[in-house]
């Protein structure tokens, strides 16, 4: 049996999109933290926002060439709503990067959020669900 070895371009690659992944939601993370520490709520235009700052950032753009940028750029074919209206995903779990990290940063302080007012409030007012950016 003759293994071949495996692609160093390909695992170079992967550790280089790894990386700007990691940095792409460091960066996306602390714009929605500003926003959920306001209370804000998450809607379709912040949503939009949130993309445009993050992918703009100067530091992510001179840490990572153009071609790694351009994988992080939502395609023009997926149009999303940009209304005031709350983001709602459904069920679906195919998002575009940004989008991702900002939900989920916004649903780990809505899960802290929760945590922390069950932990101070009597036993009958725990069953109220807090959300973190008011909604």
């Amino acid at each position: 049996m003759n293994r071949s070895s495996p692609d160093p371009d390909a695992a170079l690659a992967a550790l280089r999109y790894r990386n700007a992944a990691r940095d792409l939601e460091h960066i996306v993370r602390h714009i929605a933290s500003r926003y959920i520490a306001q209370q804000v709520p998450l809607t379709w235009r912040l949503l939009h926002a949130i993309e445009a700052e993050a992918l703009a950032d100067l530091g992510f753009a001179s840490r990572h060439d153009a071609l790694m940028l351009g994988l992080f750029q939502r395609p023009t074919a997926l149009p999303y709503p940009e209304t005031d209206d709350p983001v709602d995903f459904g069920a679906s779990n195919a998002l575009p990067a940004v989008f991702a990290f900002a939900v989920a940063a916004y649903e780990e302080a809505q899960r802290e959020a929760a945590r922390l007012a069950a932990a101070t409030q009597p036993a009958s007012r725990s069953k109220r669900r807090a959300r973190a950016w008011g909604g």
